[in-house]
């Protein structure tokens, strides 16, 4: 599959994954908005029915401390009468009120009602006639007026009571603490909210009159007040305030049933965004196996022609054979077939490595010798170039624990990868400096070739990866020699580092911990 058809299936899968999600926040959002708006409503509403109750309640008191103060005042007048038609008794009982100075001024019949003898038939009851019915009726209503004048002039009384006197109370007089706090609680709850809140109460220049006694700040920034006798003047008014500490889970709890389907999702995109990772990877990998595949076959074709060239002339009776030619003819064929066993050599290598079925061979070893010793086997070939190889020995506690093959064969693919990586017609310096601290060994190999690119240089320690040079197959490989050098130092606890400038050269930098004498690291 092409790379444009994998990112255009990429983009549009990824378009979906993330337009989904936006529409889920947003209705996560909504409902949190909705469910914010209706706890406000909510509270509100309760908060200003609990106001009123406030008012009626207080209303009430003064009514019955005004009622009971009257019926102090009040005497009664009863009266009975027989009606000599039908022998009804009639028990009529008044109620009247004296002012101070003994002046009635209201009265009314409260109860009038009707006792029969049971010897009396029934008969004699039906037998009423229209104008005692009409009688009767206009009584009824006479009671009634009387009754509203004296309750008018009750209420009356009450209201100039509250006027003048109640909300000249102080407010801790005025509010019953206990009863607000339960009345709070019950409208809450008659609203559908059901969740602890904090409670005070204040006068409106802000001095604190109440607070309940399990109060924080906790959730302060969401508070409510109401105010209380808000037809009071204002200096008598009263604020109640409630704020509740888990109002936000309260609110969210409503939204909770998404929080599976956006986990859901946000799974499925980064499984997806994996997927695609994988499939470049993968496709990388292919491009990097065939060129791999070309350059191994090129790599090998060379030996075999040249043994194969060598074996058909041994074999041609018509070319003369001296001695001398025979050595040569041999010589080719055993330096091809040692070239042939060292490339599929560092493939199995590789191979070993990625199974993890290698086994080191450790032991004691002096890095200070083992890296003069391979500067002194690359001297030649860097001189033949016109430079020239120093080194620099600083390292006191030079001793290493390593398998000699593996990490000499690390130490010259470096040095072999700087001859390779030279600058065409330019004289090559490489410089090694070995340097230890308290915690570590270093040794580092600086060469001034061709150098590598950024964009490179962080995938030089890759598997079968090469550096592109164009047109240019000049330098041969199969691009493992750095994969290996980077294995064999992770598998001696150590760490390797690049750092490389175009036009100016690289430098590798390898670190090991320092080998202790009892053999521990």
């Amino acid at each position: 599959m092409k790379k444009s058809t994998i990112w255009a299936i990429a983009t549009i899968m990824g378009f979906s994954f993330l337009a989904l999600l936006f529409l889920q926040f947003s209705y996560v959002e909504e409902m949190v908005k909705m469910k914010k708006e209706q706890f406000d409503e909510s509270v509100n509403r309760s908060l200003y029915q609990v106001s009123r109750n406030m008012e009626m309640n207080e209303t009430l008191r003064y009514l019955e401390k005004d009622v009971n103060a009257t019926e102090r005042r009040a005497f009664t007048q009863d009266s009975v009468m027989v009606d000599g038609l039908d022998g009804t008794i009639k028990h009529s009982h008044q109620f009247a009120v004296a002012a101070d100075d003994g002046t009635v001024y209201s009265s009314f019949q409260l109860k009038t009602f009707e006792m029969k003898p049971a010897s009396i038939p029934k008969a004699i009851i039906m037998r009423k006639d229209k104008n005692t019915l009409a009688d009767a009726t206009k009584s009824m209503q006479e009671i009634v007026r009387n009754r509203y004048v004296y309750q008018k002039a009750l209420l009356d009384e009450v209201v100039y009571n509250i006027l003048y006197t109640a909300s000249d109370k102080p407010l801790k007089e005025r509010v019953n603490f206990r009863m607000l706090d339960q009345d709070i609680r019950t409208e809450l709850i008659n609203n559908g909210i059901n969740i602890p809140y904090h409670l005070t109460v204040s006068t409106t220049d802000g001095r604190e009159v109440y607070r309940c006694p399990d109060y924080t700040d906790e959730g302060k920034e969401y508070t409510y007040e109401k105010v209380l006798f808000r037809y009071d003047p204002q200096s008598k008014r009263g604020v109640v305030r409630i704020h509740f500490p888990e109002m936000n889970s309260y609110i969210f709890s409503s939204v909770r049933f998404m929080i599976p389907s956006i986990i859901f999702t946000i799974v499925l995109l980064i499984t997806f965004i994996f997927t695609i990772v994988v499939i470049f990877r993968q496709k990388r990998y292919t491009e990097i196996k065939n060129d791999f595949i070309n350059n191994m076959t090129h790599e090998l074709k060379t030996p075999i022609a040249s043994i194969s060239l060598a074996v058909q002339m041994m074999n041609d009776d018509s070319v003369t054979k001296s001695e001398q030619m025979t050595k040569h003819l041999g010589g080719v064929i055993a330096d091809e077939t040692k070239r042939l066993r060292f490339l599929v050599e560092k493939v199995l290598q590789m191979s070993m490595f990625d199974k993890k079925s290698i086994i080191f061979k450790k032991k004691e070893l002096d890095l200070n010798e083992m890296v003069e010793q391979i500067a002194q086997t690359f001297t030649l070939r860097v001189e033949h170039t016109g430079g020239k190889i120093y080194t620099q020995i600083e390292a006191v506690d030079s001793a290493i624990y390593v398998d000699e093959v593996h990490f000499q064969n690390a130490i010259t693919n470096l040095m072999d990868n700087a001859v390779k990586y030279r600058k065409q017609d330019e004289p090559l310096d490489i410089y090694i400096r070995t340097w230890n601290d308290s915690d570590k060994l270093y040794l580092s190999i600086r060469d001034t070739g061709q150098g590598i690119k950024k964009e490179n240089l962080r995938k030089i320690f890759d598997k079968f990866y090469r550096v592109h040079t164009g047109n240019k197959h000049d330098v041969k490989g199969f691009g493992l020699g750095l994969a290996y050098v980077k294995k064999v130092v992770d598998l001696h606890q150590g760490e390797i580092k690049a750092e490389s400038e175009v036009g100016k050269g690289t430098k590798f930098t390898i670190s090991l911990p320092i080998f202790e004498v009892s053999g521990e690291r």
